[in-house]
């Protein structure tokens, strides 16, 4: 990783970990090259999720819509491309506005949710491109997990008599789990220790741990092929 790109992180860093505001957010795109608004666009702007019911009845803290902003702009800008540079910078911001969020975070580009204060991630856990996370009843997400490309995690559904009223499940992925592309978890699910979910699956219900899971709906259809390995022994790293 080149000087500038350090130089610029620990810049960054010290913005997002003093707190950060609407100048600090503004600073922030100053030193990404992004585009220049005046304070009152940030004061004034609203955020798709600002506008959900859960938005109005948990209001986002002023520090929160600034990380939620700068998240989703991140992917705008032609810097979100050097991946030393962009894993990083959503790190930063993950560890300010997650509940949790453990060592060694890793995001590619365009992964989205809605509340991230309503996330919880372990240590070395991996969001493949294009995974959505709908955090509105909780997501936990343990150690050396992986969710790759596009995977979807829901956890509120609503009533078919009447779209307003709304139940919220939260969503358990247990370490060294991996979600296979495409696949969608619904609300409720608890997916176990070093099970595995297979691609485009839909998991309605709880998968065991060392499980294979597969299909819509999902079921198991066979125990990991472990070969005698565990934790880590499964040699759950993503990048070099």
């Amino acid at each position: 990783m080149g000087k500038t790109v350090d130089l610029m992180l620990d810049e960054i860093g010290g913005i997002i970990r003093g707190g950060l505001d609407e100048d600090g957010t503004l600073h922030i795109l100053r030193i990404l090259d992004g585009p220049v608004y005046p304070r009152e666009f940030l004061e004034e702007m609203t955020l798709y999720s600002e506008l959900l019911p859960l938005g109005r009845e948990h209001p986002f803290t002023p520090e929160q819509r600034c990380l939620h902003f700068l998240w989703d702009a991140f992917d705008r800008l032609p810097v979100c491309l050097d991946a030393n540079f962009g894993i990083l910078f959503r790190r930063l911001i993950a560890e300010r506005l997650f509940k949790k969020c453990g060592a060694g975070f890793i995001a590619e580009e365009n992964c989205r949710f809605n509340f991230g204060q309503n996330i919880e991630v372990g240590d070395f856990v991996f969001f493949n491109r294009g995974v959505f996370v709908d955090s509105k009843g909780g997501v936990t997400i343990g150690n050396h997990v992986a969710l790759t490309e596009d995977v979807r995690i829901f956890t509120h559904s609503h009533s078919e008599a009447s779209h307003i009223i709304r139940e919220y499940r939260p969503v358990v992925i247990r370490d060294y789990a991996k979600i296979y592309s495409g696949a969608v978890i619904l609300p409720g699910v608890t997916v176990g220790e070093q099970a595995i979910v297979a691609s485009r699956a839909m998991v309605v219900k709880d998968v065991p741990a060392n499980a294979l899971a597969a299909g819509i709906p999902a079921q198991v259809v066979r125990m990991r092929k472990t070969e005698g390995r565990e934790g880590e022994g499964l040699d759950h790293l993503w990048l070099f």
